[in-house]
């Protein structure tokens, strides 16, 4: 695919193909634990590509996370998001993300799309926000999007918990998700 400027009001802006860049990205999440605090994670191994489309609206992404790379600061704690109580990475080892389509809501964008874990697949929209477009240092492209959304693990069969004294439990249900993403312009 040729890149090419358009003119959508995006400064900037261009239609193309686009690899992330995993050195200059991220796919993060939080997750309130034991109804006090919030633990961060990300996974660091991920890749994906993006379609740019001559109307951004007809844009399209997908991705595919290595759920054995996931990272929360606690190597005991990640070897148990990876076990069949949570991600069961033996069975599944990849979560996978698929748009169906972009739209405009208000000011935002919003990337609506398909994820995939352990085997079961719901539509989780993303708010996109574009961060820009321009030359690097090296003679290509690159173009920078944030993505944020929210997921019920539950929906996707991540069921374990473990009740506290209180009355609330360990893992809370809502997973919000983050992902920090750098691109490069593949070439035509």
């Amino acid at each position: 695919m040729t890149a090419q400027t358009t003119q959508t009001g995006i400064p900037g802006y261009v239609a193309g193909t686009w690899d992330i860049d995993q050195l200059h990205s991220e796919v993060g999440f939080s997750v309130r634990h034991m109804m006090v605090s919030k633990v961060r994670g990300r996974f660091t191994t991920f890749s994906g590509q993006l379609v740019t489309g001559e109307n951004p609206l007809d844009s399209s992404v997908t991705a595919e996370i290595d759920l054995a790379s996931i990272n929360t600061g606690s190597e005991q704690r990640d070897g148990h998001i990876r076990s069949a109580d949570f991600f069961e990475v033996e069975t599944y080892p990849t979560m996978t993300y698929r748009s169906t389509g972009v739209r405009q809501d208000g000011g935002d964008y919003v990337l609506d799309g398909e994820l995939t874990l352990k085997g079961v697949t719901k539509s989780v929209p993303l708010t996109l926000e574009l961060n820009g477009f321009g030359p690097d240092p090296f003679g290509g492209t690159r173009a920078g999007f944030t993505a944020t959304g929210e997921i019920n693990r539950r929906d996707f069969g991540v069921n374990f918990n473990s009740p506290m004294e209180n009355g609330g439990v360990v893992v809370a249900d809502k997973i919000g998700l983050y992902l920090e993403i750098e691109a490069v312009l593949a070439a035509s």
